[in-house]
């Protein structure tokens, strides 16, 4: 079941660092200074972190036990 909801994170944060909205649906808008891309962030964050996890890294979000 973790497998799963960190494969849909990982899918999640591919399509919204894609941005198929062009702009028009963002969680933080870009021209917000020092605030704009913290939600870019984030998701090549948990992208980052789904990567490491099927790895078998212990870094992130997602650390085995």
């Amino acid at each position: 079941m973790k497998t799963i909801f960190i494969i849909i994170l990982a899918l999640a944060s591919i399509i919204y660092l894609l941005n198929p909205t062009a702009g028009i649906f963002e969680l933080l808008p870009d021209n917000i200074p020092f605030l704009g891309n913290i939600d870019e962030g984030l998701a090549s964050f948990i992208l980052y972190s789904s990567f490491e996890y099927f790895r078998g890294k212990q870094i992130g979000l997602f650390g085995k036990k």
